[in-house]
């Protein structure tokens, strides 16, 4: 199993969001330290389009592809890598994932093992924070029974009818795995409308009738979406020092 970290110098919430610098380490090194300690994954892989992001990834010893710069996505990118390296499931790991748990890649990787017709998976963990549940930035998803999700979303979702933030909202975590047949076919696939619509490249395999299998994560981890969610990374890693 091979991790991927896609990352690009260009962000449109948090510019040049991969080299943020977060106890003095670049945000996209710490995804790949975090992502190194999983005990499921045999190798980890930054895929980049720029030098600048690739540098300071090799000189903290980690393998950098780089990869086309007319990728729309990340999975895109992570096509790239696999057309290039083979293995059987790939791990996506967001650049912006600084304090991304091992153990829920672990989780990941369980639920591929322990499952042979699950072609994609990923990870969400229940929102307790209204401001959380509300922000855009945030993004919801819901499930059916058999776990696999229904939609993804940047608006609160389910919508409870009577009022307040109902006890199954689940927030996304960008991580995923994908089976490699799958992962070549997903990347093959047109954008289609509701991706276009919520920026959510997930939504490319759910309209297109394919299922993704939705995992508990273990640890849930702060995501770094905007530049409040850097300040709070910051905060979090400084406290963890002291």
């Amino acid at each position: 199993m091979i991790a991927v970290v896609p990352a690009r110098y260009a962000s449109s919430r948090l510019p040049a969001k991969a080299l943020a610098e977060i106890a003095g380490v670049p945000m996209v090194v710490r995804v790949w330290r975090q992502a190194s300690k999983a005990k499921s994954v045999a190798r980890v892989i930054v895929a980049t389009d720029d030098e600048r992001i690739a540098a300071p990834v090799r000189a903290a010893g980690g393998e950098v592809i780089m990869t086309s710069p007319a990728h729309q996505s990340g999975t895109d990118r992570i096509a790239e890598v696999a057309s290039k390296i083979i293995a059987d499931v790939y791990l996506s790991v967001q650049g912006d994932q600084p304090f991304i748990a091992p153990a829920d890649l672990d989780a990941l990787a369980a639920a591929m093992r322990s499952d042979a017709s699950i072609q994609m998976a990923t990870l969400a963990t229940p929102i307790e924070d209204l401001a959380e549940w509300t922000n855009p930035s945030k993004v919801k998803v819901v499930c059916g029974a058999d776990g696999n999700a229904l939609y993804f979303s940047r608006s609160p979702i389910p919508h409870a009818r009577d009022g307040g933030m109902p006890k199954e909202a689940l927030r996304h975590i960008g991580v995923y795995a994908y089976r490699r047949d799958f992962l070549m076919k997903f990347a093959a696939l047109p954008m289609g409308v509701l991706e276009s619509l919520e920026k959510l490249e997930q939504l490319r395999a759910l309209e297109h009738g394919y299922t993704i299998r939705v995992v508990k994560s273990v640890a849930p981890s702060l995501e770094v979406d905007t530049a409040d969610d850097l300040a709070r990374a910051r905060a979090a890693a400084a406290e963890s020092t002291r």
